[in-house]
């Protein structure tokens, strides 16, 4: 996971650079979406929710990237389409996508700077920045219940078979996704579609 990061962060870098340049490749950064989809299954119920969402939406920009090849395209073609908004649009897709991809940094910042073997507290923290406020309150509710079937670290780090090097990589997450949230956060306020619907 944290080498597709790695990667999309040099694409980003790369894209930013090209005064005028095409854009994100939909491709890889859909490529790399995929692979956070792991963590979300290892989370357990509290997070089901999210991983079959999280799923479903990178799964759609995947499929879309065979034939809209830059994430600048997607979100261009939805807006002449009058669709951004709308129920499974690739644009609408692309702000899920990228709340699961910000969802996962604040976790394992969290992670990072706490002691102990719960996840609890980290991932309540991650799911308050990010998730909470665009879900209703039978939501927050069923997710409050299901952070106490939250698996430990140690149990997490077991299933994500990265024992030894996962702070190493937990922070090399942080860093390099910290610019792709960005990058897209920035793809919808360049076009004035905001990010809190």
């Amino acid at each position: 996971m944290a080498e597709a990061f790695d990667e999309l962060a040099v694409a980003v870098k790369s894209s930013k650079a090209r005064e005028g340049g095409e854009g994100l490749d939909a491709a890889c950064f859909s490529h790399a979406c995929a692979r956070v989809s792991v963590l979300f299954s290892c989370l357990g119920i509290a997070f089901k929710f999210a991983e079959m969402d999280y799923v479903a939406k990178v799964e759609d920009l995947k499929s879309a990237s065979k034939s809209i090849t830059t994430l600048e395209s997607m979100l261009q073609l939805d807006i002449e389409q009058d669709t951004v908004r709308k129920a499974g649009s690739h644009t609408r897709n692309l702000l899920r996508v990228k709340r699961g991809l910000d969802m996962v940094r604040v976790l394992f910042e969290q992670i990072l700077a706490s002691d102990g073997n719960s996840l609890r507290d980290p991932a309540s923290v991650a799911y308050a920045q990010v998730f909470a406020p665009h879900h209703g309150w039978a939501i927050r509710k069923a997710v409050a219940a299901g952070m106490y079937a939250l698996p430990s670290k140690s149990q997490l780090l077991r299933k994500l078979n990265e024992k030894s090097s996962a702070r190493v990589h937990m922070q090399s997450y942080v860093a390099t996704s910290a610019s792709i949230i960005h990058y897209v956060h920035e793809l919808f306020f360049v076009r004035d579609l905001g990010i809190d619907w």
